[in-house]
């Protein structure tokens, strides 16, 4: 068990990830078997989108033409009456991928901060609470659907805009409303995220982790302030740094063949996403370090009680200053 109270919290949970590599391979194996599962449920959806197309023989002239304009009217005969088809199947693949997000997703973060815990010596009896984790991530799920959905919305306003300059004032604060709705859902999902850490530690149902967590920021606000900090710009600046080598392949993309050029930037896109379930588990084991140690607050000696009220009379067998004899 690591002497978590002669260190910070971000350097345990640097240190846990980086003396238990299994916790981030874990986080990876889940994390990424469901995007790999996504990614190709994506893209039978699509190619069996594209196997109901029609194309006439005078859509294919335009499309052998490789005319911008003759192109764009080919592929509009091509697709058109079938974009019901299209939203349909992307409702339906949505909403299987949120279930099974919600329940991978539970298993994923039990095992991982099972395995947490019995680092910094949490042996817990508690049932794993799966039931609970669920319900934090059917929160998360809906807190995005509804940051796109009023992402989405604020664009709609610009049907009511009857002048140019309405629609120009209402696309300039729909472009502010934006960044505040994505802010919220990100600072509802950090706080759902650490429901999920009392969950597993005490065995709480969703709604009283949700209380749990509330009250661990409130008393040990700085501590997670602090890791939250050191690890939000570690992640952005990796994050700089996959934009800065994506520029590189992308600058030579005519000179390059396109296959080499996809092939680099995903590889640097694994390699980001790598980096990126590190720290996150990383920070997961820094609210966890927080958690196992004691707050340690100032402790103040008490002020000795006051001395009861004496009554009027003066005890003659009392000495006080005033007895001492007068001199001569």
């Amino acid at each position: 068990m690591p002497d978590v109270a002669s260190s910070s919290p971000t350097l345990e949970g640097f240190r846990a990830i980086v003396r238990n590599p299994s916790l981030v391979f874990a986080e990876i194996a889940w994390r990424w078997s469901f995007g790999a599962a996504a990614l190709i449920l994506s893209m039978c959806l699509v190619i069996e989108y594209l196997k109901t197309l029609s194309i006439t023989r005078g859509d294919h002239l335009l499309l052998r033409s490789r005319h911008p304009l003759l192109v764009a009217q080919a592929l509009g005969n091509i697709v058109r009456g079938s974009g019901v088809r299209l939203v349909e199947a992307g409702v339906v693949l949505l909403l299987a991928l949120l279930l099974g997000w919600i329940v991978i997703a539970a298993l994923g973060r039990a095992a991982t901060l099972k395995m947490v815990l019995a680092y910094f010596g949490r042996q817990e009896t508690q049932p794993s609470g799966l039931r609970s984790l669920m319900g934090l991530n059917f929160l998360r799920a809906a807190v995005t659907l509804a940051a796109v959905l009023g992402s989405l919305a604020t664009f709609t306003l610009l049907d009511y805009a009857r002048t140019p300059d309405e629609a120009a004032t209402v696309f300039n604060l729909a472009l502010l409303a934006i960044p505040l709705i994505w802010l919220v859902r990100t600072m509802l999902d950090w706080f759902l995220s650490l429901a999920s850490v009392f969950v597993v530690a005490d065995g709480a149902g969703a709604f009283a982790a949700i209380a749990d967590a509330g009250k661990f920021f409130q008393h040990r606000a700085g501590a997670v302030f602090a890791v939250g900090t050191a690890f939000g710009l570690a992640h952005f600046g990796v994050l700089t740094a996959a934009g800065i080598l994506a520029a590189f392949p992308l600058g030579f993309i005519t000179v390059f063949p396109g296959q080499a050029v996809v092939l680099c930037l995903a590889a640097i896109a694994l390699l980001y996403f790598a980096v990126a379930d590190f720290f996150y588990v990383g920070r997961l084991a820094a609210y966890v370090s927080i958690l196992t140690t004691p707050d340690i607050a100032p402790i103040l000696t008490p002020a000795p009680p006051a001395p009861a009220p004496q009554s009027g009379r003066i005890d003659p067998d009392e000495l006080i200053l005033c007895d001492v004899p007068a001199p001569g």
